[in-house]
């Protein structure tokens, strides 16, 4: 799954300097994030008064629910500071794992930068980071330039190197179908997603994670599902963990507020970090899991195997998975 994250600046010639940032756009691939909300409880108490609160309250009157609404946001802010005619410019990664950022030119002219462009920058987790200087070649001419950039989830140098096949992401002793795998014609039909896999499970099934990892971030407001790819795709509900490896784990499709877990929260193998649900791109309840990486500034998903009493297994469609 890949997070493309392209934005642009433009600048007016000097000494005038203006800067403008476009859309941002992601696909289900990356999963982006979800913008700050929650749900809302509304009731009237026995003197008349109503009450707004983000908790549930413990009370015999009726309490009315107000889901909350979240909209997908990328993953790195930027900034100029400095003055106009001298900017610089600062990038802040807004998630708990390393992210890649290539920054280069689409116009300019009579401009110069250090470090030169384009160049990949890499991001630490919650790092910001002055990554970029520019100026004009020639302080007699005017100049202008625009920016693009594009950012992926993961380190470019990450390895796929589990020390033990992945746990069946569920409680022990519980078996569900798998319903679609590798190369699954239904969905699985991109680098992002080919190597995944789709359990079939009930809404609110407890999930449990498949390795130790950090949870690099995640989305839990989001409700409902449907079949359009490029609206729906945005907008389920999952957990993204990052491994020791640099490898990412991600755990889609959650209900909603079914995560139990928090980014920058390191998690054991087999701990609870949320529940099953429906959202998103989706024709009936499942988990998606998939393990990515970036893979020169594209996020592939890689090949791995489940463990069994009969040792290493390869998913394939139909199999019933047992969690140990």
């Amino acid at each position: 799954m890949r997070r493309a994250f392209p934005f642009t600046f433009s600048l007016l010639p000097f000494p005038i300097l203006l800067a403008l940032i476009g859309t941002v756009w992601v696909g289900l691939a990356s999963i982006p994030l979800p913008a700050p909300a929650q749900t809302i409880y509304i009731y009237t108490d026995e003197e008349g008064v109503t009450h707004f609160t983000d908790r549930k309250p413990v009370t015999e009157q009726e309490v009315k629910v107000q889901r909350a609404i979240a909209e997908p946001q990328g993953l790195l802010d930027v900034r100029m500071l400095g003055p106009e005619d001298d900017p610089r410019w600062v990038f802040h990664n807004r998630v708990q794992g390393p992210i890649a950022v290539r920054v280069s030119f689409s116009d300019s002219e009579n401009v110069v930068t250090y470090p030169e462009l384009p160049e990949v920058f890499v991001l630490p987790a919650s790092a910001e980071r002055e990554l970029l200087t520019i100026g004009p070649l020639d302080e007699r001419r005017s100049w202008r330039y625009r920016l693009q950039t594009e950012t992926v989830l993961g380190d470019p140098g990450a390895r796929h190197a589990p020390n033990r096949p992945y746990r069946a992401p569920f409680a022990s002793g519980e078996s569900f179908v798998i319903g679609q795998a590798f190369g699954g014609a239904f969905s699985h039909d991109s680098p992002t997603s080919y190597h995944a896999v789709d359990i079939s499970m009930p809404i609110g099934t407890p999930i449990h994670a498949a390795r130790e990892g950090v949870v690099m971030d995640h989305a839990r407001w989001f409700h409902g599902s449907g079949s359009n790819r490029d609206y729906h795709g945005q907008r389920a509900n999952f957990i993204r963990i990052l491994h020791d490896d640099g490898t990412m784990a991600v755990y889609a499709h959650l209900d909603y507020d079914g995560v139990r877990v928090h980014p920058g929260q390191r998690v054991r193998r087999g701990q609870l970090i949320g529940k099953s649900g429906n959202t998103g791109f989706s024709t009936g309840p499942h988990l998606h899991f998939v393990i990515q990486k970036n893979r020169d500034m594209a996020l592939v998903s890689v090949p791995f195997e489940f463990e069994s009493d009969n040792g290493p297994m390869t998913p394939h469609r139909g199999m019933r998975l047992e969690a140990r």
